[in-house]
């Protein structure tokens, strides 16, 4: 090749990255900004920050927890739903979710509990924080997650014939009185004992007598994909309305007028479910009825 048709090849190249380094470098986020800065766009591009007397205090796309240094609920605000961003929630550095799936129903060990436990034990502890009935199918009534280890010779099919042997597995023997059902099949339900696995028997969730459709609503137990939603269903709102009026000294009925400003619908009429902004719901509230000690 020519020395001449070198030149101009990277001459070429050159005045392309310019022409591109130009357009896509200083052009394009130029534009960007300047569509962020129209009127009604600003504030979006900004993250949606929400202030209280001058002082920023959240966004309105990211959620937070209402809770003391304990981590213990703050009765006079609405609760969020859980988070499993960071360790504390909530963490915008650290979006997801807690990567357990629906077949996550045996324990591994107390610090890293199930999902089924970990909806069981939210929901009777909402339950019992929002006086309302907290069982949930395939839960025990300690709030683990109901699940039999059922031990025996099997069939074709894999699942046992004849149990020999059956452990709760998710209730460790000293913490409760007695597994949360006494017979299986005609065999005596164990606790189960620290070290031992059980992985031997066949899983058997066992759905129990709970309602079908719980009091404390789905979003009220289960993170979101993100761990950052800044909004509750209409449900779990509905259900913390006597708690946050007991907590404030006014009627139910004067937090529900207030609660109703802040019930957004379904996006563009059809997508998802009627939502409630939990931050911008409990602004207003210490607004209009502030706690007083």
């Amino acid at each position: 090749m020519k020395f001449g048709n070198v030149i101009r090849q990277h001459w070429a190249a050159l005045r392309a990255l310019l022409v591109f380094t130009v357009l896509l470098g200083f052009g394009y986020p130029l534009l960007i900004w300047l569509v962020a800065s129209i009127p009604g766009l600003h504030d979006k591009a900004q993250g949606s920050i929400i202030t209280a007397s001058g002082k920023p205090v959240g966004s309105k796309l990211i959620g937070q927890s209402f809770t003391d240094s304990s981590g213990n609920p703050l009765p006079q605000y609405f609760q969020s739903r859980p988070s499993a961003a960071g360790s504390n929630g909530y963490d915008p550095t650290a979006s997801g979710g807690s990567n357990l799936g629906p077949e996550s129903v045996v324990d591994v060990d107390p610090a890293k509990p199930s999902l089924l436990t970990q909806v069981c034990s939210r929901s009777a502890s909402i339950g019992q924080l929002e006086g309302v009935d907290g069982s949930r199918p395939f839960c025990t009534g300690g709030g683990v997650g109901a699940v039999l280890s059922v031990i025996g010779p099997r069939d074709s099919r894999g699942y046992v014939t004849h149990p020999t042997r059956v452990v709760s597995v998710n209730e460790p023997c000293g913490t409760t009185p007695q597994p949360f059902l006494d017979f299986y099949e005609g065999v005596r339900v164990e606790c189960a004992k620290s070290g031992e696995d059980y992985s031997i028997g066949q899983i058997v969730p066992i759905r129990g007598a709970a309602p079908a459709d719980p009091r404390v609503p789905a979003d009220a137990v289960t993170a979101s994909g993100s761990g950052l939603d800044p909004n509750i269903s209409t449900a779990y709102a509905d259900i913390q309305v006597a708690r946050v009026a007991k907590a404030r000294h006014v009627s139910p009925d004067q937090i529900r007028e207030v609660l109703a400003h802040y019930r957004n619908g379904r996006t563009l009429g059809f997508f998802g479910e009627p939502v409630v902004n939990v931050l911008e719901l409990n602004l207003q509230l210490d607004h209009t009825y502030p706690v007083t000690s």
